[in-house]
């Protein structure tokens, strides 16, 4: 059975990071901005059937869910905590399976993905979010923050900044990181 073990605030004041009691995924993460993007995950959209939900983040051992600024989280956690509750893990789709790039394109991919694994992702869910490479388009790189990283004006900003020079620095490239 799953278990709530913790709430934690994050930078986003909208969103809360609710740290479940046993892994939910190995390696990938799952974001979902609306009810009709999670209509094939039964864990997201069970937990956009709850109003006032406006996206959810999971990962981990981790859910993250932000709220519509409207909505106060009173409304919103004791149903998602009896939610959870009942929900079987087991009914969570498998992990998805990566597609082929061309070899050139996959070695850079796999060095940022590496940089990003070590320096910077473990810090975004640290604050309950995450972050999702896009694409690769010359030296642009394509990414899209996660859960309470989404539209987080620190995340947007500074952290865009920050992400950028580290992979500059790292790889000695000129690489802008653009939000997708």
């Amino acid at each position: 059975m799953l278990i709530v073990q913790d709430v934690d605030l994050t930078p986003n004041p909208h969103a809360l990071k609710f740290i479940l009691n046993e892994r939910i995924l190995k390696r990938e993460t799952r974001s979902f901005e609306s009810k009709e993007e999670a209509e094939s995950d039964p864990l997201a959209k069970g937990i956009f059937e709850i109003e006032g939900v406006e996206s959810v983040f999971y990962m981990d051992k981790f859910i993250t869910i932000v709220k519509n600024p409207d909505v106060g989280w009173e409304k919103i956690q004791m149903p998602f905590l009896l939610f959870i509750q009942k929900f079987d893990k087991n009914l969570i789709p498998e992990e998805k399976v990566t597609e082929e790039l061309p070899e050139e394109v996959d070695k850079k991919l796999k060095k940022i993905n590496s940089i990003l694994d070590k320096r910077v992702r473990p810090a975004l869910a640290g604050d309950g979010g995450g972050l999702e490479i896009l694409g690769l388009e010359g030296n642009n790189l394509l990414i899209r923050y996660q859960g309470a990283c989404d539209n987080c004006p620190s995340a947007i900003h500074g952290t865009l900044v920050a992400i950028e020079n580290l992979l500059n620095r790292e790889l000695n490239e000129d690489i802008n990181v653009v939000l997708g």
